[in-house]
């Protein structure tokens, strides 16, 4: 009896898109990856999806380590993590009390709010200058919303490519940084997962034939990112973000 689920054709299809679109998030497009999440969603029920997903994402994370490894800030990733701890505990409370339609909608208000404020802080004459002060806040607020949004449904991602941008992350500095950032959050939630029921025999075999997908896609969005320009990148990731936050919002 196989272990694999019961998908249709074009859902094995949607899947190896998905997959694919992990690999290239983590070496090119940080925020893409919100796209994988609706898709998983969509075919899979909400608790599978989240574990399956997961373990994709760690492999993802494994590539971007790799081609990205001498190009982290660990001061930047140092100063996050306390803020994301507390945001990671705040998730669990939430996913108690909470069900899968609040869980969706919460997490896209909460990036189109951070999208707004990066964009107002990153453009907008009235920012002003950055203080140590306005640094602090903003190194609290969005590593506890990353930290929170990664634990209750993987989309920490969006999050901290609006912190990297507002910090006038160059593309390469931007990749490795989240790179390490989200391989060690990951990782640290995989015990949970697997505990929760999250990962099992099923989700397993499903990963191991969307794996291939995520290392495609991880050796585009490197051959892409090498030739990629800062604006652009940039502006990327601003409307990858609203899209995605978009679609928690509205489906």
């Amino acid at each position: 009896m196989s272990v694999l689920p019961e998908l249709a054709v074009h859902a094995w299809a949607l899947l190896g898109v998905a997959a694919c679109i992990v690999g290239f998030s983590k070496t090119a497009l940080p925020g893409a990856s919100t796209v994988s999440i609706a898709i998983f969603a969509a075919i899979l029920p909400a608790r599978e999806s989240t574990g399956a997903l997961l373990v994709l994402l760690i492999v993802g994370d494994a590539c971007a380590v790799w081609v990205y490894r001498k190009h982290a800030s660990w001061a930047t990733i140092v100063r996050l993590a306390p803020a994301v701890v507390a945001g990671l505990v705040l998730g669990a409370a939430f996913l108690a009390v909470a069900d899968d339609g609040w869980v969706r909608r919460v997490i896209g208000a909460i990036l189109l709010l951070v999208v707004a404020v990066t964009v107002w802080r990153r453009f907008s004459s009235l920012g002003g200058p950055s203080t140590a002060r306005g640094r602090l806040v903003g190194t609290i607020g969005y590593g506890s919303l990353s930290g929170f949004t990664t634990m209750v449904a993987n989309a920490g991602g969006p999050v901290m490519s609006m912190y990297f941008l507002a910090a006038k992350f160059p593309v390469k500095a931007f990749l490795g940084t989240a790179a390490w950032f989200f391989a060690i959050i990951n990782v640290a939630k995989l015990p949970f997962s697997i505990g929760l029921g999250l990962i099992d025999t099923s989700s397993l075999a499903l990963d191991l034939l969307l794996v291939p997908g995520v290392i495609v896609g991880a050796i585009l969005g490197r051959w892409i990112a090498v030739r990629i320009k800062q604006q652009f990148f940039e502006g990327a990731v601003l409307v990858m973000t609203v899209l995605g936050a978009l679609y928690l919002v509205i489906f």
